[in-house]
């Protein structure tokens, strides 16, 4: 059976990677702050800012690596260029969970695998330093899957927007601002697709029709039946404004396709 590590198991994209591929797989998490792990033997502790990710990867010898961490960005970056040592010597492969936002310097239109990324927010130059990491890696050693933002019924953004009705808080949202989206189940059923078929290479794994930011949280509002909610528009620009990555490529069965509606639905309340 294969044996695969999932970098950051604890958390909220990780732990569902892990809850969907756990009865077909051989598998294995880390851990950091979340201590309620501590007690599940296929679990390591791991510090991205003191710990050697090899130490790690040493001891479970895993075929595949999936990097959902969080942490200093630095650091992350450091893990990554040992995480390419290794697998450039051993029978491993890397998939790293990125995002659109190695895109979100580009603003009149959509982006696609092998366009060139360029950012201007700290969080995306620092996915491109690891992105170009893997490209120095054989083009089978690698899967680069680029994420929107992702929700679910217990995603952090879920949460956050109940807790902030609940608080009489505004939501910050984005009139001018085209998205596509997805959720926690819909991108573990694509990843599990993707390990299963042995696939490679640069992958975008949002939903394949768009909508403005802050239709989609009205969206969510409504289907969560959250009474009382306060919007705080932001206008970043006079125009319409794109942070969306579609696959052009690299598409996925008509199965596994995305629309901003399926993810709705899973976020619905009767």
């Amino acid at each position: 059976m294969k044996k695969i590590l999932i970098l950051g198991g604890s958390g909220f994209i990780g732990n569902c990677l892990y809850r969907e591929l756990y009865p077909y797989f051989s598998l294995f998490g880390t851990y950091c702050s979340a201590s309620r792990f501590s007690k599940q033997k296929n679990f390591f502790y791991y510090n991205v800012e003191d710990d050697n990710v090899l130490t790690v990867v040493k001891k479970v010898k895993p075929q595949l690596i999936i990097s959902c961490l969080r942490g200093p960005f630095e650091a992350q970056v450091a893990c990554h260029k040992h995480l390419v040592d290794y697998i450039q010597n051993f029978d491993c492969r890397l998939m790293f969970i990125s995002s659109t936002n190695v895109f979100d310097a580009f603003e009149h239109y959509p982006s696609y695998e092998f366009d060139k990324t360029l950012s201007e927010s700290p969080y995306g130059r620092f996915k491109i330093k690891i992105e170009n990491s893997l490209l120095n890696l054989a083009p089978s050693k690698y899967v680069i899957a680029r994420l929107p933002m992702v929700f679910g019924t217990n995603a952090p953004r879920t949460k956050e927007i109940e807790a902030q009705v609940a608080s009489g808080i505004p939501i910050e949202v984005f009139p001018n601002t085209i998205v596509n989206v997805t959720s926690d189940r819909k991108l573990s059923q694509q990843v599990h697709y993707i390990i299963n078929q042995k696939l490679t290479g640069i992958f975008h794994l949002g939903s394949s029709d768009l909508i403005t930011h802050f239709d989609f949280i009205k969206r969510i509002v409504s289907r969560r039946k959250l009474k009382g909610a306060v919007f705080k528009q932001i206008f970043t620009t006079n125009q319409m404004r794109y942070l969306v990555a579609l696959p052009k490529e690299n598409k996925l069965p008509p199965h596994l396709h995305v629309s901003y509606e399926s993810i709705l639905e899973d976020l619905y309340l009767p």
